[in-house]
């Protein structure tokens, strides 16, 4: 292969009285052809750029097209009329070792139109060639020599391997970078290892927190019945994704759950469920982003990966005798590498075909999802407050006396952060005889005006610290006499009125509400799950998740949650970003392992 290296460039510098030699006129050429060709390689890349179609005309011929090519090297190869070739006429036919073929183009030059040297340095030598012309070389090679196209790796995909077996690999592969608020597609590449006559049944479910499937949910299906490849083929399987507008700046794409079968028994296994994948995520434009990788690769890096001094055109299978041949099969459209101008148009439309649907996907996408806008607008009626209500207890020491004060311990609500009403009253069971039974009363107020109906119940001053940045309460409890009692019960209770910026969401929110799909799991420690969440009359939206209470594990911005070493029922709150009223609660209970 010639050297395809073109640059440095070097140009003719003029001067009076500059002596003028050929090799002067040569340097001169030699600088505006290599010009070309580099801006030829780097702008469009090798391949067709029109015509050069091949086509069989019968058992022995074929017909090549009119039609321009750029090779590696950037010469232009142009065949300006058609032309008409019997393959054992072709360069290359008599060292063909095998019947698979390929049909190759080059360029090739040639010395033309001689004339009488006048300045004879040679006295052999009369005649001199006047003209170069530049011309085309079909010639045919063994398939088996044509090398492997070598392409840098690129960091544009990330892909992880979902299954793999003797006979099969099952790849995961999207954007290593995905934009905030646009969609991406993911694939499922099947792709068949072995000559075994074996089908794969491959089922599994992922989890992806940052993105919405088309029916809203963070979850992808995938489910591949019995598909039959041939060895070293693969098939695609694309899925579309909604980025959520998410302030993390990374996410995770987890398997749930799996199950393949990939053998001749026809059995069906579990899939390995140890698959993760990270993306990151960016608020770059998609076709920035694109731009931004295809513009990153060096001129070192497109030499190693630059393409040779031809072009294949077609891929011919013979049937070949001792005395004869018959061209079986001709192929074309596996081979050829057309230029769409410029060269890197190409690969921006194969990186962009990630984050644009077409007509039919985007079809397919509207009827399989909820179609919101269809449904009845509901009335927003006005908003009522938030209510929680709960019981707590507060422990008293040996022999209690009056003026004590004891506390409660951290009492979360349930609410969530802001200005919260809190009151308590004194729960206790007394001897209703009306039903001639026992009965549970509450008394919020000074109990000192039920004294007369009531012995057991104890008087004792009470006040409540709410912790608005906290979501929580403290009661205190100061008793106004000596009491028998070992323990004080109170009913809370938990009031959570819209105000400011909540009022004027009051009509916005009205019957939107969202629900955690799983509102409670049971994790080992460090054990991680994701929670999903469901929307009810209304759009999917921006999701922001909390832990209520310090030192309760981790969760990320997209919702996955990792559990604490500590055992524990820990509380996360999950609500809109842009609309904090819309809002749930999920709870993790946390075991140690082997542990009911």
């Amino acid at each position: 292969m010639n050297n395809n290296k073109l640059y440095p460039f070097e140009r003719n510098r003029y001067y009076a009285g500059k002596m003028l030699t050929s090799a002067d006129f040569q340097a001169e050429q030699t600088y505006f052809n290599n010009k070309r060709r580099f801006l030829n390689s780097v702008m469009y890349g090798a391949g067709i750029v029109c015509g050069l179609g091949v086509f069989s005309l019968d058992d022995l011929s074929i017909l090549v097209e009119s039609g321009v090519a750029i090779d590696g090297m950037g010469r232009e190869i142009v065949i300006d009329s058609s032309v008409v070739k019997k393959l054992s006429a072709i360069d290359g036919f008599d060292n063909l070792r095998s019947s698979d073929v390929s049909l190759c183009l080059s360029y090739e030059e040639k010395e033309v139109h001689t004339v009488y040297s006048v300045n004879q340095t040679n006295s052999d030598k009369n005649y001199e060639f006047n003209r170069i012309a530049e011309g085309y070389r079909l010639f045919l090679m063994d398939k088996e020599d044509i090398p492997l196209s070598f392409e840098m790796e690129s960091e544009f995909l990330v892909k992880g391997v979902l299954f793999e077996d003797s006979n099969f690999k099952v790849d995961f592969l999207m954007p290593a970078t995905v934009c905030r608020g646009k969609q991406v597609k993911a694939v499922v590449r099947v792709t068949k290892l072995s000559m075994a006559d074996v089908k794969l049944s491959y089922r599994s479910t992922l989890q992806i927190p940052a993105f919405n499937a088309p029916d809203g949910s963070h979850e992808i299906e995938i489910d591949i019945d019995n598909l039959l490849l041939e060895a070293g083929k693969s098939a695609d399987y694309d899925f579309w994704m909604m980025t959520q507008d998410i302030p993390a700046p990374e996410t995770n794409i987890i398997l749930k759950s799996g199950s393949v079968s990939a053998a001749e028994n026809g059995e069906a296994v579990m899939a390995p469920a140890n698959f993760t994948i990270r993306v990151l995520l960016s608020n770059t434009l998609p076709r920035d982003l694109v731009n931004t990788e295809i513009g990153k690769v060096n001129l070192e890096m497109k030499g190693i990966g630059s393409q040779g001094d031809y072009i294949r055109l077609a891929d011919i299978s013979l049937v070949r005798t001792d005395q004869a041949y018959i061209i079986e099969e001709l192929t074309e459209a596996s081979v050829k590498h057309y230029i769409m101008s410029p060269s890197q148009e190409m690969l921006r439309e194969i990186y962009m075909d990630f984050f644009i649907k077409n007509a039919d996907i985007t079809q397919q996408a509207v009827v399989s999802a909820p179609v919101m806008s269809e449904q009845p607008k509901m009335k927003a009626e006005p908003q009522t407050p938030q209510i929680a209500t709960g019981v707590l207890e507060i422990p008293l020491q040996e022999n209690p006396r009056k003026g004590e004060i004891y506390y409660s311990g951290e009492i979360m609500h349930g609410l969530g952060k802001g200005n919260v009403y809190v009151d308590v009253g004194y729960e206790f069971i007394n001897e209703d005889t009306t039903i001639s039974s026992s009965a549970k009363s509450t008394i919020f107020g000074n109990p000192e005006l039920f004294d007369g109906e009531q012995r057991n119940v104890v008087n004792a001053e009470t006040a409540i610290r709410v912790l608005n940045d906290k979501g929580s309460f403290i009661v205190a409890a100061k008793l106004l006499e000596n009491v028998d009692f070992l323990m004080l019960t109170y009913r809370w209770v938990a009031i959570k009125f819209p105000a400011g910026n909540d009022l004027e969401l009051m009509e916005e929110t009205g019957g939107k509400s969202i629900s955690a799909v799983t509102p409670t799991v049971v994790l080992g420690t460090k054990e991680s799950h994701f929670f999903g969440v469901e929307y009810h009359n209304m759009d999917a939206v921006s999701i922001a998740y909390e832990l209520t209470e310090p030192n309760s594990g981790e969760i990320t911005a997209d919702g996955i949650y990792t559990a604490p070493n500590k055992e524990g029922v820990y509380e996360i709150s999950i609500y809109c970003t842009d609309m904090p009223l819309i809002c749930t609660y999920a709870y993790a209970i946390v075991k140690k392992k082997g542990l009911e």
